[in-house]
This record gives C-alpha cells, structure tokens and sequence, in this order.
C-alpha cells in the first residue's frame, strides 16, 4: 500500500474527513469563546473545535480597531480586528462554499465587545465592515438578509443609533433589563448578563433548588421573546456546564475549549 493509499484510509476510520483543505468538526451550537483572542490560536482554535461564537474586546486607538481589553502603554502591538478576525473569517468563507463550517447552515456569530466610545468605535466599525459585508448577515431597507456570519455589539454599545439604521451590518447584545421593551430579536439577538448579579452558587457542587429557578425563569425570559441567552462569568466547570445546558443556556460561556467540545459532544451522543 502505497503512502497516500494510507493516509486516506487512516481519515476514514478515525472519522476525520477533509473538505476543500479543512478537516471537518461537528460545528456546536452552544458553545461561545470568552474573550477568544487570549486563546493559543485566536479564532482558528475555536474553529479547530466546532465553536459557533466568538468573542473580541477592541479599542479604537489611533483611528484603527485593535483587539485588546486595555489600552497598551508605550507602543501600540496589538493584532487588529480585521487581521486576527474579519480577514480569516473572510479566507475561510469564501474557500469554502459560503460557510464557515461544511454543511452548517446555523449562525456564527462574532461578538465585538467596544472598550472605547460607543459612537466613535461604531463609526469606524462600519467602515471597515464595509469591506466584509458579502460574508455578513445585514439589514436592508429594515429587511434582514442572512449571512454566513452575524456581528453583534456587546460593551459600550451605541444603541440609539444602531437602533435607528435601516442599513446596517450589526446586531446588539442585550441585557435583562432590555426584556419586555418590544425590542426584535432581529436588533437584539442575545441577552448577557454577569453570572454572578444573578447566582451565588460556583460550580463545585450541587446547585440549589432555588438557585436553579432563578436561572430556569430567566432563561424562560429570554426564550420567550425568540432571543438567545449568554452568561458570562459562569462557572467553567463540568457540573457548570451541565446545569447552564440543560437549563437550556444558549451560549455557555467558556475559556476551556477542549473541554466544553468534549461535554457538548457527549450530550450529543445520549
């Protein structure tokens, strides 16, 4: 058996198979990499293990978006936004039928969360969206047209007027106290919020039953108005995941990737 002969066949029984120079995953719809640009590998890892949100902190620093949760002091050496994300996404999108992941037709979203001035971040935002928009969910004429990936604006976010566009490339995050404002889920498809404003219990043993309801009633919150629910903050731990999947948490919020991958796909299979 020749070389190559081999190397097929050793694809097949490891139930690995390449599509266009990728090798495929079981893409996850509830898993969300927290702050994914401290990861080894910033976006490919998360892709690498079938994630399908991504998180980005960015600071508008000398009329550019850079990824970074502070300000650096002295010289400027961050990675920007289009170069660690939006070109990668753009590559792989594009070499790839259309889809981030084969076969997947759900969204990827990638969270961008402003550290700087909601309207000047915004405005540059747009800017340089405009390069990427064929690969981007947006809205035209208040219509929604839906692309392989969907931006949403979690941080200092500029409401007012991403809640004015009628042409827009954005969505926003949410909080719970935008609940029960009649806001669409097509403006506010996520709803955030800091684990720990809503539970003390930390993920190390049983929860309560008390604490479960709270969580139960927000995600029926949530739920009830079409919207996703991210928790960040949250316990990342196995029992953790556990009890934030089968409370029926959309995005679980995670710094672990392997781990989260295992869990999920585990409860895939029961």
């Amino acid at each position: 058996m020749d070389k190559g002969a081999f190397l097929i066949l050793l694809f097949l029984f490891s139930g690995i198979h390449l599509s266009n120079g990728q090798t495929s995953v079981t893409p996850l719809t509830n898993a969300h990499s927290h702050n994914d640009y401290h990861q080894n590998e910033p976006l490919s890892g998360a892709l690498k293990n079938g994630f399908t949100s991504v998180e980005a902190d960015v600071l508008l620093i000398d009329g550019d978006l850079y990824v970074a949760h502070n300000k650096p002091i002295g010289k400027n050496n961050l990675p920007t936004l289009e170069t660690l994300y939006l070109k990668p996404l753009y590559e792989r999108i594009t070499s790839n039928n259309g889809k981030v992941y084969p076969h997947y037709e759900g969204v990827f979203y990638l969270m961008i969360d402003f550290k700087t001035d909601a309207n000047k971040t915004y405005e540059k935002l747009e800017e340089i969206l405009e390069k990427y928009s064929n690969i981007l969910t947006r809205w035209e004429n208040g219509k929604i047209l839906h692309g392989p990936v969907e931006i949403f604006i979690s941080g200092n976010r500029p409401i007012a007027t991403v809640s004015a566009q009628k042409e827009r490339l954005v969505s926003l995050d949410g909080r719970p106290e935008d609940l029960g404002k009649n806001i669409s889920p097509e403006l506010m498809p996520v709803i955030s919020q800091n684990f720990n404003t809503i539970l003390k219990w930390n993920g190390k043993k049983e929860i309560k039953k008390s604490e479960l309801a709270k969580l139960n009633t927000l995600v029926k919150q949530v739920h009830a108005e079409g919207k996703k629910l991210r928790l960040w903050a949250s316990p990342d731990t196995l029992i953790g995941w556990e009890v934030l999947y089968h409370a029926g948490v959309d995005l679980i919020n995670t710094d672990d990737q392997k781990g989260l991958r295992k869990f999920l796909l585990s409860q895939k299979d029961e």
